[in-house]
């Protein structure tokens, strides 16, 4: 069984897996944007980019709010958090093994 953590993180990184929606996310970061301005830099349909926009909020990056027939999107960045946390395991092996490859570098006569 898949634990709801797992799961999350996929979702997650489905959803940055793809480069328009890593771009909206980064306009995102500076303030909150319509889904036409979020698709304005592609020159994609609104439909496209509500797709987009579906995918981020699946994810749970993205809350969506509607003012009338205006879409408006703001970043959540908590789910951020467990891609984070995932990453960093790798981030202390790669260090540790760099360090020990260092150190083996600098003092070969001590092998």
């Amino acid at each position: 069984m898949v634990n709801q953590s797992t799961e999350r993180l996929d979702r997650v990184f489905r959803a940055l897996s793809d480069p328009t929606r890593r771009h909206m996310l980064r306009s995102l970061a500076s303030r909150e944007r319509t889904v036409g301005e979020l698709a304005q830099p592609f020159r994609i349909s609104l439909a496209a980019a509500s797709k987009h926009v579906k995918a981020l909020e699946r994810a749970g990056l993205v809350r969506r709010t509607v003012q009338g027939r205006t879409h408006f999107c703001r970043l959540d960045p908590k789910p951020l958090a467990g891609v984070h946390e995932w990453l960093s395991f790798y981030q202390r092996f790669w260090s540790e093994r760099l360090d020990a490859l260092e150190a083996l570098l600098r003092h070969p006569e001590k092998e």
